[in-house]
């Protein structure tokens, strides 16, 4: 304020003869600069301590004239700044000061407000009072407790409750009371994610209760020669409506819900940020982007964002920066583009989910369900535990503020549920550590062709001698010398630390047996690889394989009593990849990186630091953080298991509460009357 205040007092004095801040023999940039600056700061303190006191004096003046007298009182109190100015440069006529001081109020006022809007306290109170013009023109609704569930975005259950303990969320401590006396009113509960630890399979399976068929966060299916893609448009309404079709269920949010940045709808009537409906051409209210015209169609909510997103990418370009310096490890590149997808996942879309969020509060809906990704993004690239992520928690602590304080003036009253899809497991990646690819390693054991930077590590140069071994060629071929016959060569695919090879011209899941006979070496290379913790394959005599090291090999019927390197993932590891081995467009080979107990680290095949998608770690603990209003998560001590429990759960309170009810499977019996009038 004073630095705008004092550019503004420069540019007024050359603009106006009779308003000077320099003596008659002329001063220097600097003395003329120091003069402005005095003159603004005396002119706003005598502004905030003098201006209070003279309008409580003037109070029984009529409006009209106190609106004249404002004008002179404020040139009043610049003649006296420049008086008190300690350089005693400043001059200025009686009638000038009052444009001054007029075009320097103006100046402040607008400068505070756009400066008032990126505080929460004001900016809660600004969308309290617009939504309270617009429920007065809307019908009043029940009085019955509605439902918010807000996700954090990969926020796993340690690293929530360590930001708890070290006082980084003091909303979520608060609510557990943690570290006070008073009591708490809510419950935290962990809960344990399928083999694919990602939104896409999470929150379909939160919101429309099925993560059948979601093998990965991206796979390969044979019968429709596509990539599906939890985060692209189609893939995303292709994977609900399978998701409907399966369960026959509309979702979680069908009666009088609404869905907020979401990849699904969970078959609410209110949408807005969600994925899949990104496609629909069926009007404004039916397109994924409705929520950010509704958002920034209030200037005040553009200029908070816009000033947030600003510093946002400033502060990632700093935080990247520093850590080149320090020459941190594990690092990813986090240069082009990044500082603006970033700043769009923290701000932009925490802003606009966060305003719908409350507004539907204040208009009374009875199922609310909310996605906040800025976590998930800062930590894939800075790391879970990183001083980055942290921050991004302080400021989604903040907006879980925002949401419940508008709670308390919603026309109902509301339960807030808070969870997440996953967690994430540190660790750096497979490319860092071996000098290649996943992808790199699948062509070496297939004895296709690889990058040079691939053969010229020790992982290319063992799968080239594991192919000539198989092939029983004990030298290297020549160029042109034994080539294999050209086959359409294989899909490699990521999910974090989850791989999927996929071959194309084969349309039905090869078997162990297929694999070994078109390519010798390629399992055993992969098994043996000291990045990978085991593999999934079918099998003709056993259906279902996991191959691990040394030769190992075990039917899935067998996990639990023989878990081999499954051992290492942890409880329900063996339930996990029996259940994926089940889907019909599972890989013909599923691969996961090792797992460290020890640090729960893993090495993830894309290019991340932090990272989900698979097996090991805090990536499959995400947590449920409920009212003890509500009934227990999970009764008898017993574990939630997948998204589709987490589902039920759910969908339990929200008949605890009077709200929206399961879909019924059967028909209620008609009365003779209804029946006829049906039919009529």
């Amino acid at each position: 304020m004073w630095a705008v205040s004092t550019v503004t007092m420069l540019v007024l004095a050359g603009l106006l003869p009779d308003f000077q801040l320099q003596s008659a023999d002329g001063d220097s940039a600097t003395r003329i600069g120091v003069t402005a600056a005095c003159g603004a700061g005396a002119f706003g303190v005598l502004s905030a301590v003098v201006w209070p006191l003279l309008v409580r004096l003037l109070l029984l003046v009529p409006a009209l004239v106190l609106g004249l007298l404002v004008f002179f009182l404020n040139g009043s109190l610049l003649l006296v700044a420049l008086r008190v100015n300690p350089s005693g440069r400043g001059e200025v006529a009686p009638e000038t000061a009052v444009i001054v001081a007029a075009v320097m109020s103006a100046v402040a006022s607008a400068t505070g407000a756009a400066l008032a809007v990126r505080d929460d306290d004001a900016y809660r109170r600004r969308l309290l009072r617009l939504a309270d013009r617009r429920r007065r023109s809307t019908p009043p609704c029940p009085d019955t407790p509605g439902m918010v569930c807000v996700q954090l975005d990969g926020v796993g259950h340690d690293v929530l409750d360590a930001a708890v303990r070290k006082g980084l969320m003091p909303t979520v401590a608060r609510l557990l009371a943690t570290g006070d006396g008073a009591r708490p009113t809510h419950r935290l509960t962990p809960w344990r994610t399928d083999w694919s630890s990602q939104t896409g399979a999470s929150q379909l399976g939160i919101l429309h209760g099925s993560t059948f068929d979601v093998p990965a966060f991206r796979w390969y299916e044979k019968d429709r020669g596509e990539v599906m893609v939890c985060n692209r448009p189609t893939s995303a309404a292709e994977l609900q409506r399978r998701a409907i079709a399966h369960t026959g269920d509309g979702g979680l949010l069908t009666v009088d819900g609404a869905s907020r940045g979401n990849l699904f709808s969970g078959g609410a009537g209110e949408q807005a940020l969600v994925l899949s409906i990104a496609t629909r051409r069926r009007g404004r209210d039916y397109r994924s982007r409705a929520g950010y015209f509704a958002y920034f169609s209030d200037p005040a909510n553009a200029v908070r964002t816009a000033l947030s997103f600003v510093a946002e990418v400033a502060r990632e370009i700093g935080q990247s920066t520093r850590a080149r310096i320090r020459k941190q490890r594990p690092r990813v590149s986090r240069g082009g583009l990044y500082p603006f997808v970033r700043a769009f996942a923290t701000v932009v879309e925490r802003d606009v989910v966060v305003a719908a969020v409350m507004g539907d509060l204040l208009a009374g809906r009875t199922a609310i369900y909310a996605d906040l990704v800025g976590y998930d993004e800062v930590a894939h690239h800075s790391g879970p535990h990183s001083g980055d992520a942290e921050k991004v928690l302080q400021r989604l602590d903040r907006s879980l503020a925002l949401i419940e304080k508008a709670a308390e003036h919603a026309p109902r009253p509301y339960h807030l549920v808070i969870l997440s899809d996953h967690g994430q497991s540190p660790g750096e990646t497979f490319r860092a550590r071996y000098g290649l690819t996943l992808a790199d390693l699948v062509r070496a054991g297939c004895g296709l062709p690889v990058p040079r930077r691939a053969e010229r590590t020790h992982s290319g140069a063992e799968a080239r001698a594991a192919v000539r071994a198989a092939l029983r060629r004990p030298v290297e071929e020549k160029d042109g010398q034994h080539r294999p016959v050209p086959r359409s060569e294989p899909v490699v695919l990521a999910s974090g630390n989850l791989g999927l090879v996929s071959f194309p011209d084969v349309h039905h899941r090869m078997s162990k047996e297929e694999i070994d006979a078109r390519h010798p070496a390629l399992l055993t290379t992969l098994a043996n690889h000291p990045g990978i913790g085991f593999l999934l394959v079918r099998s003709e005599e056993h259906d279902g394989v996991l191959l691990g090291p040394y030769g190992t090999e075990i039917p899935l019927a067998e996990l639990d009593e023989r878990p081999g390197p499954l051992a290492r993932f942890g409880p329900g590891a063996a339930d996990a990849v029996r259940r994926t081995h089940s889907f019909p467009h599972t890989a013909d080979i599923m691969v996961n990186s090792v797992h460290d107990p020890a640090d729960g680290e893993v090495l993830a095949f894309e290019e991340q630091i932090g990272s989900h998608g698979g097996l090991g770690g805090a990536q499959s603990r995400p947590f449920l953080l409920s009212p003890l209003t509500l009934s227990e998560p999970a009764g008898d001590g017993a574990e939630l298991s997948g998204a589709e429990h987490v589902h039920d759960v759910l969908h339990r309170w929200l008949r605890e509460t009077n709200g929206p009810q399961v879909p019924l499977t059967e028909e209620p019996e008609e009365s003779a009357e209804a029946e006829e009038e049906r039919a009529a």
